[in-house]
């Protein structure tokens, strides 16, 4: 195994999470992507919303931890994800706030943070999981469509600065029933 491939765990949020989640999406998409104060402030509020809100029997937020970290001044956190119920179809759930720290990119990370929504969705009942990403988010793309979503629309918009290409990706979810599937 290559001696700087991160082990992880994925564990779920406890509330010290929150502002790390928020403050390193508003720092890493500032760095690697120039979006600015508008990014940031979406995604404050999603994560506070997800804080005050949600409903631990049927949402969840996970981060994924170095198993291995041993420099003090760096965080363990490698990424993190969020599970949320659609509010106007409760049998449908929007995946949330996937982040992939540099570090931990091309290692696994962002495929067990993704398969643990979608399999926590299907035990959960969900019909299907929904997402909105951007169209410069390459890699995320590449792995949402690894994992079973497909596009359900795009549409341009003026967020974070700059003109832009969104998606939304849908996964429809089977359920294996008392034998059948549904």
């Amino acid at each position: 195994m290559d001696s700087k491939q991160p082990t992880f765990t994925l564990r779920t949020h406890t509330p010290s999470d929150i502002p790390w989640i928020t403050a390193r999406h508003g720092a890493l998409y500032a760095e690697e992507r120039n979006w600015g104060q508008g990014f940031s402030n979406l995604v404050d509020q999603i994560a506070t919303d997800f804080q005050t809100h949600h409903d631990p029997a049927t949402e969840r937020c996970w981060i994924a931890e170095d198993d291995h970290s041993s420099d003090k001044h760096e965080s363990r956190n490698l990424g993190c994800i969020m599970l949320v119920r659609e509010p106007d179809q409760p049998s449908s759930a929007k995946l949330r706030l996937l982040l992939v720290e540099p570090r931990a990119r091309g290692r696994g990370v962002g495929k067990a943070l993704v398969r643990a929504c979608v399999e926590f969705a299907r035990e959960m009942g969900y019909a299907r999981v929904v997402l909105w990403t951007q169209r410069v988010l390459e890699s995320a793309r590449r792995l949402y469509a690894a994992e079973g979503f497909s596009l359900v629309r795009e549409e341009e918009h003026e967020g974070f600065g700059e003109k832009a290409l969104g998606f939304e990706l849908s996964s429809g979810l089977r359920f294996l029933i008392k034998g059948s599937i549904k």
